[in-house]
This record gives C-alpha cells, sequence and structure tokens, in this order.
C-alpha cells in the first residue's frame, strides 16, 4: 500500500505476483489513488521485464486489509486500518512521483530487494550478473512454494 498506488506499491505487488510464481496472492492499493500508473514506474519494470501498462491505481478498503495476512504500507502507515491477528511492515522507499526513469530505477531494485526478503519468496537466485535485468535474475522458477 502506498498513498496514489501509481509507483512503488505497484512494483511491489508485480515483483511479489512474480517471484512467487503467483501463488501469493497480492493486492496493491492507495489510500488516494492517482489516475494513472506513473509512467516512468512503468518503463523501469518494463526494463526488468514486467508489465505494467495495463495496472489501474485502485482505494484501499479495510475489506482488502481485513483479508490479507501481510500488510505492506509504503511510508504511509497511518492511512492504514489496523486490524489484530494481521502482520504490518512499513517499507520506507524514496516516492518515485515526479521523478525520471533514472531515480525510479534505483528504487525498483530496494522494491526488488525487500521483495526477497519475504518467507514466500526465499530461495530463488538472488544475485544478478552486472547489467542482467532483475527479472532475468528471476526466471529460475524450479521451486515450490508454500501455498
Amino acid at each position: 500500500m502506498c498513498v496514489h498506488n501509481a509507483g512503488r506499491s505497484q512494483m511491489a505487488a508485480a515483483f511479489l505476483t512474480h517471484l512467487s510464481a503467483g501463488r501469493v496472492e497480492v493486492r496493491s492499493a492507495g489510500s488516494a489513488p492517482a489516475e494513472t500508473v506513473n509512467p516512468a514506474v512503468i518503463e523501469a519494470m518494463a526494463e526488468a521485464r514486467i508489465d505494467l501498462s495495463a495496472e489501474v491505481p485502485k482505494v484501499l478498503t479495510i475489506e482488502a486489509v481485513q483479508a490479507s495476512d501481510v500488510v505492506i504500507t509504503m511510508g504511509r502507515g497511518d492511512a492504514c486500518p489496523v486490524f489484530p491477528g494481521k502482520q504490518y511492515r512499513d517499507w520506507k522507499l524514496d516516492d518515485p512521483a515526479g521523478q525520471g526513469v533514472e531515480a525510479v530505477r534505483s528504487i525498483r531494485d530496494e522494491i526488488e530487494a525487500s521483495v526477497r526478503t519475504l518467507p514466500c519468496v526465499k530461495g530463488y537466485k538472488t544475485e544478478r550478473s552486472e547489467g542482467e535485468p532483475p527479472s532475468t535474475a528471476m526466471q529460475e522458477l524450479g521451486i515450490t512454494l508454500p501455498l
């Protein structure tokens, strides 16, 4: 979850979906969604061979939080409802809003590294060769993840 659901949370959701080979139900939302996903984010993720061009920012709902086991906020944990029994994490990340693709690349890479720390994706290849796009390093999908 982030404010506009147009950058950080879109990238995190895409990486988690990709790294978990779709075995994790991922929700991405914002407290004040933008009209569209940030074009620099779409471009940076395309470089990682992940297509966000069809994604649309969504509003955060209480039901989405209630249905989640883990809620990850991106600097806006105060806007997220808190329910007992849920696991909350707040990732402090720069906001890609208004930044060019150069700046977004480093945010993208930091998000990828954070997603890789989640137990549902551990075990995948984590190192990339210099210059290798992130998703190339993610192609080793021969590991069965817990459902």
